[in-house]
C-alpha cells in the first residue's frame, strides 16, 4: 500500500485529562485495518486499555552523557569548576562523579580534564516497543525520568508505525498524541492526514482548543472536534460548536459525562467494549463522520 493510501489520524487535546486516550481506545475498537501509535511518550497510558503484548523492545539513544573513571580521577575539581550545569559532586573518596540528570552532554569537561578521566558515552533516554494488541499492532515508547528529546522519540514512534502500515497493508495509523502545543505535539502532527481535537466545555478547554487548532492550521491539516463531558456546561458546548464552525473545523459530536467511561478504563477496556449501547452508538456515529470524510 502506498503512503497516499494510508491515512493518519492524530488525536490531541490542549491539556491532559480531557479524555483523549479514552477516545483513541474507543475508535481503535471500531476502526479496521489499523496500527496504533502512542506518541504521549512523556506520560503514556494507552497501554492500560490495549494491554499490549510486547514482541520487540529497543533502546532510545539521544545525546551524550559524561562519566568519570574513578581510578583515573585525581579530585582536582577542574570539571566541576567548568560545568555550568552543576553536574558534578564529590563522593566519599574525594573524587568527582556525574549527576546524570543534570548533565547536558556538552563535552566541555571531557576536553579539559587534565587526567583524561572522563568518558563521553551515548545517553539512553528511554525505550520504544513494538507490540500486539486485540485491536492490531501498536508502537509505543517511554522516556526515562529526565530523559530528553521526546519530540525525536515521537517521530521515531510514528515512523515505525508507518512502516508496519506499509508492510501489512493497513489503512489507518491511529495516533494518541501528547497534550499541549510543544515540540512533541508538532512532531505528532507534521504530515498527518487529520487531527481530532478532544476538548471539554470549560473556558480553559476553549482556550486550549483554539491553541491546538491554530497549530494544526499552520500545517494545513484538517481539524475535527469532539466535546467530551458535553452536558456539564451546555452553553459552553454550543460555544465550542460555534467556534469550530466559524473556523471551518469539522464538529463531529459530543460525548456526555458518564461514569461508565471511567469504569471502562479501570476494567482495562475501551468505552465501546464496556459502556452501554447509548455511549457505544454515540461514538460509532462520531467515528463514521470522521472516517467517511478524512
Amino acid at each position: 500500500m502506498s503512503n497516499k493510501n494510508i491515512k493518519e489520524l492524530v488525536i490531541l487535546s490542549g491539556k491532559g485529562g480531557t479524555g483523549k486516550t479514552t477516545v483513541t481506545a474507543a475508535i481503535a475498537s471500531l476502526a479496521e485495518s489499523i496500527v496504533l501509535a502512542d506518541c504521549d511518550v512523556d506520560g503514556a497510558d494507552l497501554h492500560l486499555i490495549t494491554n499490549p503484548k510486547i514482541i520487540e523492545k529497543h533502546k532510545f539513544i539521544e545525546g551524550k552523557v559524561a562519566l568519570v573513571e574513578k581510578d583515573k580521577c585525581s579530585g582536582c575539581g577542574v570539571c566541576a569548576s567548568l560545568c555550568r550545569f552543576d553536574s558534578f559532586e564529590i563522593d566519599d573518596e574525594g573524587k568527582y562523579q556525574v549527576i546524570e540528570s543534570k548533565c547536558e552532554g556538552c563535552g566541555l569537561c571531557v576536553s579539559f580534564c587534565p587526567e583524561k578521566a572522563i568518558q563521553f558515552n551515548d545517553r539512553e533516554c528511554g525505550h520504544w516497543m513494538k507490540s500486539e494488541t486485540r485491536f492490531g499492532p501498536m508502537i509505543h515508547a517511554k522516556l526515562h525520568p529526565a530523559g530528553e528529546n521526546s519530540g525525536r522519540l515521537v517521530t521515531l514512534v510514528r515512523k515505525e508505525a508507518r512502516k508496519i502500515a506499509q508492510d501489512e497493508n493497513l489503512k489507518l495509523i491511529l495516533v494518541d498524541g501528547p497534550p499541549g502545543i510543544g515540540c512533541p505535539v508538532i512532531s505528532s502532527v507534521t504530515g498527518s492526514t487529520a487531527v481530532l481535537l478532544v476538548t471539554e466545555p470549560s473556558l480553559s478547554g476553549i482556550h486550549d482548543l483554539e491553541r491546538v487548532a491554530s497549530l494544526a492550521k499552520n500545517f494545513k491539516i484538517p481539524v475535527y472536534v469532539i466535546v467530551n463531558r458535553a452536558d456539564i456546561n451546555l452553553e459552553l458546548t454550543e460555544k465550542i460548536r460555534a467556534i469550530s464552525e466559524n473556523n471551518n473545523h469539522n464538529f463531529v459530536g459530543t460525548i456526555p459525562f458518564n461514569k461508565e467511561l471511567v469504569d471502562s478504563q479501570l476494567a482495562g477496556k475501551s468505552a465501546v467494549e464496556f459502556a452501554s449501547d447509548e455511549i457505544k452508538t454515540t461514538i460509532e456515529r462520531i467515528w463514521e463522520k470522521i472516517w467517511t470524510t478524512m
